[in-house]
């Protein structure tokens, strides 16, 4: 793997975290630096990778321009009790295009995942989670994208790809590996009609701010079942998080954002992370570069509690429960270790879509299943597998 269009984290930057505890974040991961070089990859979990595009921000000019805020506040933090098998890559710098930017960080993205290390992507606009999708083309498996945004950023097909019509760019282009799109915090007003309507056609999952504002443990089962989990800043509100000219007076308090994030760390599913759209020019008192290290933390330490408990290890590791509905049978699987559970929807071994024939749930869908509903998430997933 060639890494010359990293670029190593500022010097400056290595003094700062020299001067913090030696058992700060600073002291205890391992950064690229012009001074150490390029750091062994072996037996990392983590990656931190910036990126410095923003060329396809929609109303969030110089976006990504100065991520040495945010990395000058996670130096500072404390790891938990758990293993610190991070490393820093640096960032990844503006291509002579767009589509140079994208390139790279496709091609680094790739490595890292075949690698099982985690990139946690820092933008620059959102756009580049089309760059992280099609990352996962060599994998040859359909993935799941969960976006937490304040908007679907749809678009249409004729539109250039931006910040705010790379869904669009997903769900056309080819080779086409999504399987499922599920968007956590949308605000009815910034989307139309006719776009909620079109992503319910596609069976896709959307749940409003308020919906999960109110019961923020509804976004376990769907971090669950996402691979790649992409925030964008708008969906916080701008009193928590001020550094993104899109923020708008209504989002996600801090306290939720670490929360979601923690659940993404916590799924033994999720390969990639990425917080977009931070504008340092906007950022007052360095208040959400603190939160995007805050969130950055909450994803390492969700990562080090994984459960690794996703179906099917040791039969005896389960309880198995068979729910008849008409003329269904609805199985569901509870883990002994976790308490978590799934619900199953029976496939052929040689089903391309069989590693998505095993749904994440809670047990209040257990509960609506024997009261002889068919749980929204069931139905839509069969109707996307037959």
């Amino acid at each position: 793997m060639n890494f010359e269009y990293l670029n190593p984290v500022d010097e400056t930057l290595l003094i700062h975290a020299k001067m913090q505890s030696s058992q700060a974040f600073g002291q205890c991961i391992e950064i690229y630096t012009a001074q150490n070089g390029f750091p062994d990859l072996t037996n990392k979990k983590i990656a931190i990778v910036g990126v410095q595009e923003g060329r396809a921000s929609v109303g969030n000019y110089g976006t990504g321009s100065n991520l040495n805020e945010i990395r000058k506040e996670l130096y500072k933090l404390y790891p938990g009790n758990w293993p610190v098998s991070v490393v820093d890559l640096g960032n990844i710098q503006q291509g002579n295009t767009i589509d140079d930017t994208y390139f790279a960080l496709g091609n680094l993205l790739s490595y890292l995942i075949k690698n099982k290390i985690i990139p946690i992507v820092i933008g620059g606009s959102q756009d580049l989670t089309y760059a992280n999708y099609r990352a996962y083309d060599t994998l040859e498996q359909t993935v799941n994208i969960v976006a937490v945004d304040n908007k679907f950023d749809l678009g249409s097909i004729e539109d250039e790809l931006t910040s705010q019509s790379y869904l669009s760019k997903i769900v056309m282009n080819q080779p086409n590996n999504l399987f499922n799109y599920s968007n956590i915090g949308y605000q009815t007003y910034y989307n139309s009609q006719e776009e909620i309507d079109l992503l319910d056609s596609l069976f896709f999952d959307t749940y409003r701010l308020g919906e999960i504002a109110n019961s923020i443990q509804l976004v376990e089962p769907l971090m669950r079942d996402a691979d790649i989990v992409s925030i964008d800043l708008s969906a916080i509100k701008n009193a928590d998080a001020p550094a993104n000219k899109n923020a708008t007076p209504n989002g996600f308090s801090g306290a939720d954002i670490c929360a979601i994030s923690r659940y993404a760390g916590i799924s033994d599913k999720v390969t990639s992370f990425g917080i977009y759209e931070y504008n340092e020019k906007f950022d007052n008192k360095t208040q959400t570069a603190q939160l995007i290290s805050q969130m950055i933390w909450y994803f390492i330490e969700g990562f080090n509690y994984r459960a690794k408990d996703y179906p099917f290890g040791l039969k005896d590791n389960y309880q198995k429960y068979i729910v008849p509905i008409d003329e269904q049978i609805l199985n569901f699987h509870k883990s002994n270790k976790s308490g978590r559970w799934w619900m199953e929807i029976n496939l052929n071994d040689n089903n391309k879509f069989k590693r998505h024939a095993l749904i994440p749930c809670t047990y209040e869908d257990y509960i609506s299943a024997t009261h002889q509903e068919i749980p929204e998430r069931w139905l839509k997933t069969l109707k996307k597998l037959v």
